[in-house]
């Protein structure tokens, strides 16, 4: 079958999205099909050129390629899930979420802009509109299906995936320092757990990983500089896969602090690892995973309280080594497998 992949990224930008849609097509390649990654190159800013983006998105036209017929098109994102095809379905990775649930919170800017309201409404009826056309709609986790019935009463079916590498991560040890590997920005919340470094009763330490937003990045150094910080928190930067299986393998535990995630690679990268995982109430995809005191904490979105439950595993390893086997069995309860993933997206 020849397959066509379509998405959307932001130039010179890599993050989960991509990793996700190089690794459904690694997996249909392996089954024998013909893929190709369509991407269109997206920008947001100025609120006419997110328009624009949006037209592309719609004339994108996949039903043939060099006189060959297309058989399927699977779409990823907003808006390249608006191109037409009579075999699209949609696995949905997240809507333009400034339009949805980002609108009028701190993590959004739409509402900033002259004519913001107009474009949210014209993005929500495009979406009602050309979602449905899909001959069926999955979504990467339960809070992505469920935002897409809250605000568009479009029934979806969550569909699971494992993390690139998953075969290689591995436990190796419960070590003092505390993981999170993400792109560094507000959303992620890096500098939560930095503020949490501060409240320390134990010598358990902090290791940060990636990079990204340099404002948010310059704030959290400099809040290391301005409270004597440099011994409890690491701001790796860009790390080597290599690297990153090795710093789950020997960590004491798995942060991930993003609001209202969609689905969240940490999470499954750490319970695979063998990890307990801290995440917060307000976690979004995560919270579909992780159970508090079972495999990891679910704790309000306050440094104080991280704090005293990083500092209760430093003290209580036993604890760590219990939450982190939870973790990996239930993943392997949730049937986590690309076999039946590609069976879902080709029926």
């Amino acid at each position: 079958m020849r397959i066509a992949i379509a998405t959307v990224q932001v130039p010179f930008v890599t993050g989960g999205a991509e990793i996700h849609s190089d690794l459904l097509k690694n997996e249909l390649i392996k089954r024998g099909h013909k893929v190709e990654v369509v991407t269109i190159p997206f920008k947001w800013y100025p609120t006419e050129q997110l328009v624009n983006s949006m037209l592309m998105g719609r004339m994108m036209d996949l039903s043939e390629s060099d006189g060959q017929k297309i058989d399927r098109v699977i779409a990823l994102k907003f808006p390249a899930f608006y191109c037409k095809h009579p075999n699209k379905v949609l696995w949905l990775l997240h809507q333009h979420r400034q339009a949805y649930d980002l609108w009028d919170t701190p993590y959004g800017n739409l509402q900033n802009q002259p004519n913001g309201t107009v474009i949210r409404d014209m993005i929500r009826d495009c979406d009602n509109k050309y979602l449905p056309e899909a001959r069926k709609i999955f979504t990467n986790a339960k809070t992505t299906a469920n935002r897409l019935k809250e605000y568009n009463n479009i029934e979806a079916t969550a569909l699971y995936h494992p993390p690139v590498n998953y075969e290689k991560l591995h436990l190796e040890d419960y070590k003092d320092y505390v993981f999170y590997p993400s792109r560094i920005d507000a959303i992620k919340r890096q500098r939560l757990l930095v503020e949490a470094a501060k409240y320390f009763k134990t010598d358990a330490k902090v290791i940060i990983a990636g990079s990204g937003n340099k404002d948010e990045i310059d704030y959290i150094n400099t809040f290391i500089k301005d409270n004597n910080l440099e011994n409890k928190v690491t701001m790796a930067g860009f790390i080597s896969e290599e690297e990153k299986i090795n710093y789950y393998a020997n960590c004491l535990a798995v942060y991930f602090g993003a609001y209202n995630e969609d689905y969240g690679y940490i999470t499954l990268e750490g319970f695979f690892s063998e990890k307990p995982v801290i995440v917060h109430k307000d976690a979004g995809g995560p919270l579909e995973f992780v159970e508090d005191n079972a495999n990891g904490y679910v704790i309000d979105s306050d440094a104080k309280k991280l704090a005293e439950k990083i500092d209760y595993l430093y003290e209580h390893k036993d604890e760590a080594k219990r939450m982190g086997a939870n973790g990996k069995q239930s993943l392997k309860d949730k049937h986590m497998d690309w076999d039946y993933v590609i069976d879902q997206l080709l029926s």
